[in-house]
């Protein structure tokens, strides 16, 4: 079963890892961050080696996204984002796993401090090869 993991956050100045530059991070003692942060990585380097992790990417500024709407049957660009929010997209992970158990299990370990982590089943959780 495929899932998206979206990651949810607001740091000032915007850049990756997000938790860097989240207070409620930064304000964790330096040995709580360094325990995190591992965790996180092992569970990285297990779903690379267990061939769970499909591919994730890190996204760019909020400040530089392109929003489209449809407007009177045309297209209609604007800058974001959306300026209602104050949390932004900063990157995905696509995990195909055994179920929702292990999908939430992962997931877990992405959630910290000042962030907020979604999980969502992919609409077509087998793939290309349905």
């Amino acid at each position: 079963m495929k899932y998206v993991i979206l990651i949810h956050s607001n740091p000032q100045p915007w850049g990756h890892p997000t938790g860097d530059f989240i207070a409620e991070n930064q304000t964790l003692p330096s040995a709580e961050r360094e325990r995190l942060n591992a965790e996180f990585e092992a569970v990285l380097t297990e779903m690379q080696e267990s061939g769970e992790l499909v591919t994730a990417e890190a996204l760019g500024d909020p400040s530089t996204s392109r929003l489209f709407r449809w407007n009177a049957g045309n297209p209609v660009v604007t800058d974001g984002p959306y300026s209602e929010f104050k949390e932004h997209l900063a990157g995905f992970f696509l995990i195909d796993v055994a179920d929702q158990a292990r999908a939430e299990e992962i997931t877990s370990k992405f959630s910290g401090p000042g962030e907020t982590v979604e999980l969502r089943p992919a609409m077509w959780p087998g793939g290309d090869d349905q």
